[in-house]
């Protein structure tokens, strides 16, 4: 078990769970103006998007009254969290917490300042930086807005799933979506996605496959300074982030889908790829280490 309770918690988290109606927003935002453009043209669109800032100044949420609401931008959670829910939220944001402070070190050893990510806690659906985001897409992470984007309820998922048990499980999850945010502040998410345009899918899967296996590896360099620094992990600990790395693996996903294992189609890495570079990153604590761009072995 990690040793989090009673640790300083992160200022970056939003909590949106208690939300009512985040779902679907985004879309129903879309269909609106769509509507607005075919009937009134582009002085329709101006018209609408003005009174949608006017509402906003005065603390009106215009997409929460067009679903029903009446919910105010500043105002209170609709529903009350579950304790198991507020648990879950706790834990989140300590883990954030110790992201920052891995990170934050690091990056002033070498110089430069970490800008923190946000992370965004929702239930079921909400609207990101990157579009809708609803609990099927899993955690992302979103290069728009800074953001990781997180559904409490996927840890359970995890478990019950994928059978990764064990609150390191959910940790890690949060470690390898600050990985990509790592990724883009230092610049190589942007060069990646320049090297994608201008390949065919297959090579685009592949770039991302090492993209996702350096989010990996950082998660594992986080891992490192948890136990040798912060001393927060307990024996096992480690050993249930293996088995959630293992879980998500896109062969392992595409056997328990009943599909047939395709590597041309990986977005992510094969479980044991993504066990391998956790581990490189756990064991060597170096971001050197981590460059998944550089090395014909995976």
């Amino acid at each position: 078990m990690v040793k989090w309770r009673g640790r300083e918690k992160s200022d970056n988290i939003e909590d949106r769970r208690g939300a009512a109606g985040a779902a679907g927003m985004g879309a129903l935002a879309f269909l609106l103006i769509r509507f607005v453009l075919s009937r009134f043209g582009i002085v329709g669109v101006v018209v609408l998007v003005g009174g949608y800032f006017a509402l906003r100044q005065v603390g009106i949420d215009p997409l929460a009254l067009l679903n029903g609401q009446t919910a105010m931008v500043s105002g209170g959670q609709s529903r009350e969290l579950s304790a198991e829910e507020e648990q879950a939220g706790d834990f989140v944001s300590v883990m954030l917490r110790e992201t920052e402070r891995t990170w934050g070190q690091r990056f002033a050893a070498a110089g430069s300042d970490y800008v923190e990510p946000g992370l965004v806690l929702f239930s079921q659906g909400t609207q990101s930086g990157c579009g809708p985001a609803s609990s099927a897409m899993g955690p992302f992470y979103c290069p728009a807005d800074r953001k990781i984007y997180l559904d409490t309820a996927f840890f359970d998922e995890l478990a019950r799933r994928f059978g990764a048990v064990g609150d390191f499980a959910a940790a890690y999850v949060v470690a390898h979506e600050v990985g990509h945010h790592v990724q883009t502040i230092t610049g190589i998410s942007d060069d990646v996605r320049q090297r994608q345009a201008a390949v065919g899918e297959v090579q685009r899967n592949a770039l991302q496959v090492r993209m996702e296996l350096q989010a990996d590896c950082y998660a594992g360099i986080w891992a490192h300074d948890a136990d040798r620094t912060a001393g927060i992990l307990e024996p096992g600990d480690i050993e249930e982030g293996l088995r959630a790395a293992s879980a998500i693996g896109d062969d392992a996903l595409q056997r328990q889908a009943g599909a047939e294992v395709r590597q041309e189609t990986f977005t992510h890495g094969a479980s044991d790829q993504r066990v391998r570079w956790f581990t490189i990153g756990y064991r060597e604590g170096s971001v050197a280490a981590c460059d998944t761009f550089r090395t014909d072995k995976l």
